[in-house]
This record gives C-alpha cells, structure tokens and sequence, in this order.
C-alpha cells in the first residue's frame, strides 16, 4: 500500500515507542480480547459486513437467526432468497441494504475463488484489498477486517474509535485519510496480524469503557500518562 502518510502532531517524537506504550497500558487494564467472535471465518466476513452503521448486539441476534436456519456457510447464503435474507438479518438494521452488500460479496466470492475461503487467503494482500473493495457496498474498514479477523492478513483496521482516542493524544492530525491513519499504525509496528488483531480490539474495549461520546479523560489511562509525560 503505498500512501504517503501526512505529517502529525507526533512529528518529532517516536511513534513507535508512543504506540507500543498505548498497546502495552491497554493490554494491562483489559488483557487478550480474543477478537473476532465467531465459530469460523466466514461468520466473521458476515459480521463485520451486517455491522455496519449498528452495535455488536444487534449483529449477534442476526448472527443468531442464520446459525439457528444453518446459514452459515457461503454456498448455503448464496442459494437463499434475498427476501428470506433480509427477513433473517432484520435485527442488524438497514437490512434490505445489508442483504444486497452480503449477495455482492458472494457473488465475488464464487467468481473469483469458486465460494472457497482458502483460496482467497492464498492471495496477496494488496491484491485482495483491491479486489474486496470492489465489491459494492464494502468500504475500507469493512474490507479490513475481513482481511486481518477472517483471513489473518496484516493489516490495521480504522474505525471512529481509534481516530477518537489518536487525535485526543495527538498522534495524529483532526481530519487524517483513512490510509493515512492506518499507515502511521502499520509503518511504526512490527508487520504481525496477531498485533494488529489484538491492539484493534483492545482500541475497541477502551472506547467502549472510557472514551465515549463524551470521553471520561480523568479516568483514562492514557490521558494520564500523557498528562504524566507533559
């Protein structure tokens, strides 16, 4: 992937230690996240793809309803209706437009690798982003976390969360490209899929806690080491 990174509040610092810093503190409070939740990789393409523009929640009910029919699997997905669908993943929201983004990456799927997952992780990471984000209705942060939780590909997945809690330390500029962001993780950590798997999650558990709409800064740990640090 080659993006030129803007320039950050960080210019002049040491990424690397900074970010390494963040990991180790949010691995201490909250441990291993075993993240993503789920029984086999397809069931994670299928929930980073309903959970779009809902909570966990509410993609688990539907996650729920097509274990409950023994939907699960792509071949299956792909020979139901898309009103059966639709009806089946209702509890995730936007369902009438879920249905059609989860028909699209079937279809992908079954053209270019034969409804085969293995085979679509045998294909290299720049290439398979390229082609995922093909895939209509499937965007960046979508496409990347079926790459990195699905198909062990390392890469750093940007979601709000983690655009919150870099500006508010001033890792990064308000307003950074996604590809921007995600290059000042992928650029400053070692190239693990295991890393980048575990440091998301752990983003994703202290937002949850801590950083919020109206973030609780007294009471995060990362404010106070930056506080401590100033």
């Amino acid at each position: 992937m080659k993006v030129q990174v803007k320039k950050s509040p960080s210019k002049g610092r040491d990424l690397k230690i900074i970010l390494l810093k963040v990991y180790s503190l949010l691995h201490k409070i909250y441990g291993p996240q075993n993240w993503w939740p789920a029984d086999s990789s397809f069931e994670v393409i299928v929930g980073a793809i309903l959970t779009q523009n809902t909570n966990w929640s509410n993609v688990e009910k539907a996650i729920t309803n097509l274990k409950t029919d023994n939907l699960l699997h792509p071949l299956a997905l792909r020979n139901i209706s898309t009103n059966k669908l639709a009806a089946l993943i209702r509890p995730s929201g936007y369902y009438n437009i879920k249905t059609k983004r989860l028909k699209n990456f079937l279809d992908f799927l079954f053209s270019s690798y034969g409804g085969k997952l293995y085979r679509m992780k045998q294909t290299g990471l720049e290439t398979l982003r390229k082609e995922i984000l093909g895939v209509n209705g499937i965007g960046p942060e979508t496409a990347d976390s079926i790459l990195l939780y699905a198909l062990d590909k390392p890469i750093f997945v940007i979601d709000a969360y983690t655009r919150r809690i870099t500006e508010c330390l001033k890792i990064t500029c308000q307003g950074s490209k996604y590809d921007d962001l995600q290059l000042v993780f992928m650029q400053n950590l070692p190239n693990d899929s295991r890393l980048f798997n575990e440091y998301h999650a752990l983003i994703v558990a202290h937002s949850k806690a801590i950083c919020k709409t109206k973030p609780d800064c007294e009471k995060c740990i990362l404010c106070i080491e930056k506080r401590r640090r100033a």
